[in-house]
């Protein structure tokens, strides 16, 4: 199975950072490939809603480093997001492009039955926190048509390190185990 993580975190040794390298390493000990795109140390922009999507050959028309992870997400077979919970929403550096993925729709691509995985984390302790980043995510998913594996939803963590006191980087292995092996 191919599988793209997209991340959204500007610190490369936070907790959102710690919960997608055990899950990308345990993906990879089953088989699966996984390639990661750090969006937070890229150039996306938001959608324009100029609705020419794929019509110059790329995704979007207005060239940026989307048109490099739209044709990896096409090809794969599932996608995992993580990221860390920012004023109670989907950080900014990730936003650009699950606004972009709008280009799937209008671009008429075939997307359906893909598997889907959410890994976020949050500094408050109240998991009501992370409904600004998972209710996007799971209704993405469901017009996208794409299957929910699962979620991985980490409260009381800002920290770098604070990951290390809970079990975070232990279900985001689980989740890469509910992919299942590699054929």
């Amino acid at each position: 199975m191919q599988i793209v993580v997209i991340t959204g975190s500007p610190r490369k040794r936070g907790n959102s950072f710690a919960m997608t390298g055990a899950f990308a390493s345990e993906a990879e000990k089953l088989g699966h490939s996984v390639r990661q795109f750090d969006t937070a140390f890229m150039k996306i922009g938001g959608c324009r809603a100029c609705q020419t999507c794929f019509k110059t050959g790329k995704a979007c028309s207005f060239d940026d480093d989307f048109n490099l992870i739209a044709p990896a997400m096409l090809e794969a077979d599932a996608i995992v997001f993580t990221m860390p919970t920012y004023w109670y929403s989907i950080p900014a550096q990730i936003k650009g492009v699950i606004d972009r993925m709008f280009s799937f729709v209008v671009g008429g691509k075939k997307v359906a039955g893909k598997k889907c995985g959410l890994i976020a984390c949050c500094e408050e302790d109240d998991p009501a926190v992370m409904d600004g980043v998972r209710i996007p995510i799971e209704r993405s998913v469901a017009l996208l048509q794409w299957k929910m594996v699962g979620e991985v939803l980490v409260t009381g963590v800002m920290n770098e390190g604070d990951i290390n006191s809970t079990d975070g980087c232990e279900r985001a292995a689980e989740l890469a185990r509910k992919f299942g092996k590699a054929d």
